[in-house]
């Protein structure tokens, strides 16, 4: 079974790496690891389990081509088991995603926790 690292990063410079299997979430995996993390809907409905994506395996998004501090695209790293309907297109192209429903395609890197919330804001049906 194919499986991926995905690194958990909160504001108090803490980490915490779980093992995703293939057809899991990260937000399965993490509960299943021990790690603490807000969720709701478990449907991608919600904004309440958010994370951002900052870089993936060996890649920083400071080092990323050019210099540039442009986050990478979670397309290119997450399929989703449901559609992460509590985004918009401009969140997700800004590195956010659901992690209730994201399923990780390869190792990488995800800040978590109330600021990140923060940062997007409140769900779009409250």
């Amino acid at each position: 079974m194919t499986s991926h690292d995905v690194t958990l990063e909160w504001a108090d410079g803490s980490t915490q790496t779980v093992a995703v299997a293939e057809n899991e979430s990260v937000l399965d995996a993490a509960q299943r690891a021990g790690a603490r993390l807000p969720y709701d809907c478990r449907k991608g409905t919600c904004i309440t389990c958010v994370g951002r994506l900052l870089a993936l395996e060996g890649e920083d998004a400071e080092s990323a081509e050019g210099g540039s501090e442009q986050p990478p695209d979670p397309a290119d790293v997450f399929t989703y088991r449901r559609s992460p309907a509590a985004l918009t297109d401009q969140e997700q192209a800004d590195g956010y995603v659901l992690l209730c429903v994201a399923h990780p395609q390869s190792d990488c890197r995800i800040e978590v926790g109330p600021r990140v919330r923060a940062e997007v804001g409140d769900s779009p049906w409250a």
